[in-house]
């Protein structure tokens, strides 16, 4: 039997752990994963583009299991009443097959993602950061905001949008959050002044230029989120230029990320070589760094591991027939059977 898990098994887990326990746990499965990087076998994502926006699959596996995630991302999509992030995922066994889980990863992906961006601060931001500038409010602004309160200390957010209803619905949201205080701006600019970190997380699917060099101060970390597919950026190529640039997979982030705006021989560091300790991160505090944030395959693979482990532990989860139990393996057609209506049989009299 298969697991299934939905969003409201996913709002329990949060529920009965908490958002920082959440948030914490998945931040460490993600970092244990990154740690055995060299065990992966990895690739790009794979992307069908329309006018409109993107459907990906995102596989990935080790010696032991299998993932693979379902996302899109249609910016106009909240014109509709739908989510701009759609998103579902499996977990299966390498040696057979089996798939053991199968997940939402909508608001999984919010806090997967959330959670990578606090790892990759942890090591190139400055140890003493306090202040976030956070461009773009929409739907993962709140997970990217927690994280790096819960995870992180940073007790002071000055935010900006270009939709004021936007960072209403954040500050709605946060409202009740201790010790973080959220600061509306009325520009990128303000917001970034005097930032230790800035975090971007727009949605337009344009090469936009959110931030520019001359907002760029002495030792700001980069958390650059909302690039993520051809002709989709956030950053200046001058902004990239002026730091270190981490990413997560190479050969997807020269497609997608902020960096397909450089050469390709523009020098970057994949974060786990920081992790390993087999590269450097931030070298000073007046150092720039830019992490160009993509998402990658192994952090959705990491996620689906949280949360099978969670639902075991909390009795989550329901099992569904995804895949046919057979008495004979080799009878596929008699699965049909008991199903089939059959022609009653004409008796002479």
């Amino acid at each position: 039997m298969t697991t299934l898990l939905s969003t409201h098994d996913i709002a329990r887990i949060v529920a009965q752990r908490g958002l920082p326990e959440t948030l914490k746990r998945l931040a460490a499965y993600i970092e244990a994963d990154f740690r055995r990087w060299p065990e992966f076998d990895k690739t790009a994502r794979v992307a069908s583009h329309s006018d409109d926006g993107v459907i990906e699959l995102m596989p990935i596996a080790d010696a032991s299991l299998y993932s693979f995630k379902y996302v899109n991302g249609h910016p106009k999509n909240t014109r509709s009443g739908l989510p701009t992030v759609m998103a579902f995922g499996v977990l299966a066994d390498v040696a057979t097959g089996t798939p053991e889980l199968l997940s939402e990863l909508t608001l999984t992906t919010a806090m997967r993602t959330a959670a990578t961006s606090v790892m990759a601060a942890r090591l190139l931001a400055r140890p003493n950061s306090r202040t976030m500038a956070l461009i773009g409010n929409g739907a993962q602004s709140e997970f990217q905001a927690l994280a790096f309160h819960y995870l992180l200390g940073i007790d002071q957010i000055r935010l900006f949008d270009i939709d004021a209803d936007a960072t209403a619905k954040l500050l709605n949201n946060l409202a009740g959050v201790h010790g973080l205080r959220l600061i509306v701006c009325a520009s990128t600019a303000e917001a970034v002044k005097g930032a230790d970190i800035v975090t971007t997380v727009t949605a337009d699917k344009t090469n936009a230029t959110i931030i520019t060099p001359e907002m760029i101060e002495p030792g700001m970390h980069i958390n650059g989120v909302g690039g993520d597919c051809p002709g989709k950026t956030e950053l200046h190529a001058d902004v990239l230029r002026a730091g270190q640039v981490f990413v997560e997979y190479e050969p997807q982030s020269r497609i997608e990320g902020d960096l397909q705006q450089l050469p390709a021989d523009h020098p970057v560091t994949e974060l786990w070589r920081v992790l390993l300790r087999e590269a450097p991160g931030r070298r000073s505090a007046s150092d720039i760094t830019v992490f160009d944030s993509v998402g990658f395959a192994l952090e959705d693979y990491s996620a689906l591991r949280f949360l099978r482990d969670s639902a075991r532990e909390l009795g989550l989860g329901t099992p569904i027939d995804l895949i046919p139990t057979m008495s004979d393996p080799k009878d596929l057609f008699g699965q049909l059977v008991p199903v089939t209506p059959r022609r009653p049989m004409l008796v002479a009299a």
